[in-house]
């Protein structure tokens, strides 16, 4: 027997896959090169059945973890935890009270944000709060033109600009 989140089914067949990629450089003379080896999420397909009174349930389970996209923990001849990829059933006359199975299972990274909504208290404390932002220019509309009047500029006295 193995579990699933605490479900228990009758797992024939438990197909660990260990895929890496390589990166492959080409040469002019003999076989390519490769320079790079980076790890695959790890999967695996698991096959059996799902009998007894409860199996139409458990069905339901699974099929709402598959869509909600929940971590799952798969105990049995191998420990996997990760998403159901896929899952298939199977309905027929061999089995009677219950139903055969096939799920593809993946291993996945959750990250989380780096984000932080409000500072530190010495961090805060340390910055200061943004007193004026300067002045605005405002519009002018368009009769305000008109009723400007020009002043004359006055400059000191003794400078080459300065009325006489």
């Amino acid at each position: 027997m193995a579990t699933i989140n605490g479900m228990y089914v009758l797992a024939e067949s438990e197909d660990p896959v260990y895929e890496v990629d390589i990166t492959d450089q080409p040469v002019e003379d003999g076989i390519d090169t490769s320079d790079h080896v980076q790890r695959k999420p790890r999967a695996m397909g698991v096959s059996g059945f799902i009998v007894g009174d409860d199996a139409a349930e458990i069905r339901e389970r699974l099929i709402a973890l598959a869509d909600k996209g929940e971590t799952v923990v798969f105990i049995g001849r191998n420990l996997f935890t990760g998403v159901i990829q896929s899952l298939n059933t199977k309905h027929d006359y061999k089995v009677a009270n219950g139903f055969a199975f096939s799920l593809s299972l993946k291993e996945i990274r959750v990250v989380k944000s780096s984000y932080v909504e409000t500072l530190p208290t010495p961090i805060k404390a340390a910055v200061a709060p943004v007193i004026s932002s300067g002045r605005k220019q405002t519009k002018q509309k368009k009769g305000d033109k008109e009723k400007e009047k020009v002043e004359k500029v006055k400059f000191k006295a003794g400078t080459p600009w300065a009325d006489e």
